[in-house]
């Protein structure tokens, strides 16, 4: 990216149009605010700022101009779909990407196998393999 040019905090989320999810498990968190755009909506999510919660997702009500950050995705259990034409659904590429980069040191993701069907462990662990 060039000298001067401010990165778009949009680039690290994954859009879905006409989607609003629901949560059906009363533990995850939302927190509202009216914003005029969904870069700025975008920006306090990748930081986390004014939130209680880590931001997995933010939806956009384009009819109100009001932002809903998510304690949630698509993937999280407790959690439905709803088609909604007035919103649009950007959620953390991190968190929905089922691919590791690199050394996979910040994966977010739901995959925890590898590619030959051996479960995941932590790397201070011996279980359920030895390195």
């Amino acid at each position: 990216e060039g000298k001067g040019k401010k990165r778009n905090s949009l680039h690290d989320f994954k859009k879905t149009g006409e989607l609003m999810l629901i949560k059906v498990n009363k533990t995850l968190e939302v927190k509202t605010k009216l914003l005029n755009s969904t870069e700025q909506c975008a920006k306090r999510c990748s930081r986390n700022k004014g939130l209680s919660f880590t931001c997995k997702a933010f939806a956009y009500d384009r009819v109100t101009k009001r932002c809903h950050w998510l304690s949630f995705n698509s993937l999280t259990n407790g959690v439905r779909k709803k088609q909604d034409h007035a919103f649009d659904l950007y959620e953390k590429k991190d968190y929905v990407r089922n691919c590791i980069i690199g050394k996979g040191a910040d994966y977010k993701g739901t995959v925890s196998v590898t590619r030959s069907g051996i479960q995941c462990q932590a790397w201070n662990s011996m279980i359920p393999h030895e390195h």
